[in-house]
């Protein structure tokens, strides 16, 4: 019997003036472990006078965790921090009680053609720190750790697994796992994962008991201790989970919380402008409309 437990197709969603695949929420499994969502930008060919402008909006009750394939975004937010997004660094901030930041296609890349690349990803925080201090950090690829399984490129983004732990600052159990393989092999990882796991291809193919599964797909596994596959030629994937929270958690727009009253306190505050500025910048995205 199958180890997959459901398999998420990538869907399409607009978030402005972008289009991005939207994995994660999905009707039938909301969040696995803390993540509670996951798009995939592009691969995004953008002309000389097309540019990512995502302008100030607001965060509540979780974390931010932006990881690029190719090009760059300038992230700015309202703690002061200003920080180009380059391929393989990881921009982690946490918003918890509110934070406010904007994603631009850099200043010196607005006038010529470039790819946008990558993933955009929330991690809920844990009931007790969701009104934390907003807080944020930078990265570098190459402070994160990476090895071989045989020949597959193995590299720990967040959290903690195989024994070790990513200098990401996560606020509770996960970890957040890339495969990048250039030959055929068969992949036993399951002793080295624990609460709930799902894997995502981005590109090639994984194998799993004689089904073969192709990109743009997420699968859950139906536990993560017997999380085995074979991982195709030329293929990259994503291994992510950790430990679920006990309470239940909401979602209105950008903003996370274990509680709809505070969902609802947030609205009010960004409609009255009374979240922290983003120095420098004065536009700010709207509180959408409920939809009828």
């Amino acid at each position: 019997m199958s180890n997959v437990q459901l398999i998420i197709e990538e869907r399409a969603a607009d978030i402005g003036n972008f289009m991005v695949g939207r994995l994660l929420p999905f009707r039938q499994k909301r969040m696995v472990g803390p993540f509670i969502f996951i798009d995939h930008m592009g691969p995004a060919y953008l002309k000389d006078y097309q540019n990512l402008d995502v302008p100030p909006h607001p965060h509540i009750g979780l974390s931010t965790l932006t990881y690029l394939f190719e090009g760059a975004i300038m992230h700015r937010d309202s703690l002061g921090s200003e920080m180009e997004i380059q391929p393989g660094a990881v921009n982690w901030m946490t918003a918890g009680s509110g934070v406010v930041h904007s994603e631009r296609t850099p200043a010196y890349l607005r006038t010529t053609d470039k790819i946008l690349h990558g993933l955009q990803i929330w991690v809920a925080l844990p009931k007790e720190l969701e009104n934390t201090t907003p807080s944020f950090s930078h990265i570098e690829a190459t402070e994160l750790p990476n090895w071989l399984i045989n020949t597959t490129a193995v590299k720990l983004i967040a959290g903690q697994a195989f024994g070790k732990q990513s200098p990401v600052p996560v606020h509770s159990k996960l970890y957040f796992i890339e495969l990048k393989s250039t030959h055929r092999q068969k992949i036993e990882i399951g002793k080295d994962l624990y609460g709930e796991s799902a894997l995502y291809i981005l590109e090639g193919q994984v194998t799993i008991e004689g089904t073969t599964f192709d990109a743009k797909q997420i699968l859950v596994a139906k536990q993560a201790t017997l999380c085995a596959f074979e991982i195709h030629e030329n293929t990259t994937i994503y291994i992510f989970g950790g430990e679920p929270f006990p309470e239940e958690r909401f979602i209105f727009w950008n903003f996370v919380s274990s509680s709809k009253e505070t969902l609802e306190e947030a609205k009010h505050k960004w409609e009255a402008q009374e979240f922290p500025k983003i120095p420098g910048e004065t536009e700010y995205v709207p509180l959408p409309k409920p939809k009828l």
